[in-house]
């Protein structure tokens, strides 16, 4: 017999789970999920200091959803969730931007290769706008992708990246760094970047996981140069250390943006004393280690902001820099604040090299992984290395 609907309850042995509990800096990938806004306790509006900074008035974070009453200011541009986010209907993406999808053999062999091991890249994660160049080989017909380890779930969220985030992601694949070792080795390629999410529940960040990759990469084959673009390991010094005696060449960890916009930009964890300090101790840990940081255009950061920047990068002996245009993955990111030409790109590449960078990678499309600068870097590393065992043989 049928028992009518309105007679069945649920079973208080079996309550609903709890809904999760809110993202502190949204996604495309939770779009569908509660959200949080910052809600003012006082009942003043929201107010930007002089260096666009909050003042330090009373905030919490306040969830809403579907059918939930406003809270807190409006955003100031179209689709946003804050004050920093939605799309500026007054900035327009210009032409020297504008890239064709993605096609073609070596680019579907990539693909196919990366799928068939269980491998995440930080080009398909980050949507980044160089794929099809990197993946069908460039100028020189070499294919190669930046392989993005620990997964494709970052426990971060900062309000510029379109990698998703969760608190507890999946651990990470044992079979990881042998499975990128195979995958790098059968390309063909001598020169490799590998990147990851950051991995905050990890007790070392993630750096095991790295110098093992590494470690077998080295081991499948020798003479390839392999850079790692880290996260901070949270300030961690040892696994700093540890990476970067892995027989890793170039060690990468960007900064990102300028000392004002790092709260705003960045994950609350980051900092940008924090990711000097772990540009400096790379350099210390191993002795010939070359450093590159990178830096995005276009958030609101002022000439003499990025002079700064610059100038505390080659405080501590970085060697290279990339410069490039943040691009809103979607309207509940930063929004663009600018679009900076390519003859600004020109500029800021001939200034950073005038104060000292060995190179200077600037220009609309270049990412701190991007390969305009792999032929230059591989030079870089081969007279380092050469200078280090003349030093240590004398």
């Amino acid at each position: 017999m049928m028992i009518p609907a309105q007679y069945l309850t649920k079973s208080p042995t079996n309550p609903s789970p709890p809904p999760p509990p809110p993202l502190l800096y949204p996604s495309r990938h939770h779009s569908n999920t509660r959200v949080s806004v910052i809600k003012c306790e006082s009942q003043s509006p929201l107010e930007l200091k002089p260096d666009n900074s909050l003042n330090k008035t009373n905030f919490k974070a306040t969830t809403t959803g579907a059918g939930a009453g406003a809270v807190g200011p409006p955003p100031p541009y179209p689709g946003g969730v804050g004050p920093y986010t939605g799309r500026d209907p007054n900035v327009k993406k210009p032409e020297w931007l504008r890239q064709k999808a993605p096609q073609g053999k070596k680019y579907d062999e990539v693909k196919d290769s990366l799928s068939r091991l269980n491998l995440h890249t930080v080009c398909e994660e980050a949507q980044c706008p160089n794929i099809g160049e990197c993946w069908n080989g460039g100028g020189d017909g070499v294919a190669t992708a930046t392989i993005m380890l620990l997964g494709d779930t970052c426990t971060r969220g900062c309000r510029f990246c379109a990698v998703k985030t969760s608190r507890n992601p999946p651990p990470p694949d044992p079979m990881e760094p042998y499975n990128t070792a195979k995958a790098i080795a059968s390309w063909g390629v001598d020169y490799i970047v590998l990147t990851s999410v950051d991995r905050d529940d990890l007790p070392d960040g993630g750096s095991g996981h790295f110098a093992e990759t590494v470690k077998a990469m080295k081991m499948l084959k020798p003479d390839i140069m392999v850079e790692c673009l880290t996260s901070d390991f949270r300030g961690d010094l040892d696994a700093v250390s540890a990476l970067a005696r892995s027989g890793l060449d170039v060690f990468a960890h960007n900064i990102e943006t300028v000392r004002r916009l790092q709260r705003i930009v960045r994950d609350p964890r980051a900092g940008y004393e924090q990711s000097l300090s772990v540009l400096k101790h790379a350099k210390l840990a191993k002795e010939g280690m070359i450093t590159k940081s990178s830096i995005m255009l276009g958030l609101g950061e002022t000439d003499e902001e990025l002079k700064e920047a610059m100038a505390d990068l080659r405080a501590i002996d970085v060697d290279i820099l990339t410069l490039g245009q943040y691009l809103q993955p979607t309207p509940l990111h930063l929004t663009v604040k600018e679009y900076v030409t390519p003859e600004k790109f020109t500029f800021w590449k001939e200034y950073g090299e005038s104060i000292g960078f060995q190179y200077v990678a600037s220009g609309p499309l270049v990412r701190s992984s991007y390969r305009a600068g792999e032929l230059f870097v591989k030079t870089m590393v081969r007279d380092r290395a050469r200078s280090t065992s003349s030093a240590s043989s004398t």
